[in-house]
């Protein structure tokens, strides 16, 4: 009976581990949660409730935004953004294609990722730019016709450790 309850007990521990490990996996894409995603949109109604019939708390009016789903029902999307503010949007005014904001002001393009390489061109504040390959530190982004890798810490819409290729 003792091995019975630590097997079970094994078995309990290792699935919270996967849980508490970001495994989380949304109920109807299966794709992992949270993850980012983009506005497809100009213009995105955000609701209370994930349907037609929930309250319109505000409207999105960003093209290419980046947004973080948090939970999936159905066609909606939970989702929030850089400042925490969030509802239910509807899965076709959503886009697979990865942005990021920049959050830090004359945030500099580098031609490697690497501080000592030559600058390309350096982006405000609050510019959306596309997302590319990721390293352990840094990012290539396109933004405005330039093209460049920027620390990774600077950025809202890619996870610290997330690596890409």
């Amino acid at each position: 009976m003792k091995r019975i309850a630590l097997s079970i007990g094994l078995v309990l521990a290792l699935f919270a581990g996967a849980v508490s490990a970001g495994q989380d996996r949304g109920s109807v894409t299966k794709l992992p949660l949270p993850r980012f995603v983009s506005m497809k949109a100009s213009e995105g109604n955000v609701r209370r409730g994930p349907s037609l019939s929930h309250r319109i708390d505000w409207v999105y009016k960003r093209r290419d935004m980046p947004l973080q789903i948090t939970a999936e029902h159905g066609h909606w999307r939970r989702v929030q953004d850089r400042d925490g503010a969030g509802g239910w949007v509807h899965y076709s005014l959503l886009s697979g294609v990865r942005t990021v904001i920049v959050e830090k002001d004359l945030l500099a393009l580098h031609i490697r990722p690497t501080m000592d390489s030559p600058e390309t061109a350096r982006l405000a504040m609050g510019v959306i730019a596309r997302l590319g390959e990721c390293q352990p530190q840094w990012c290539r982004l396109t933004a405005g016709g330039y093209k460049g890798w920027a620390r990774k810490e600077a950025l809202w819409g890619v996870k610290p450790g997330e690596l890409r290729e």
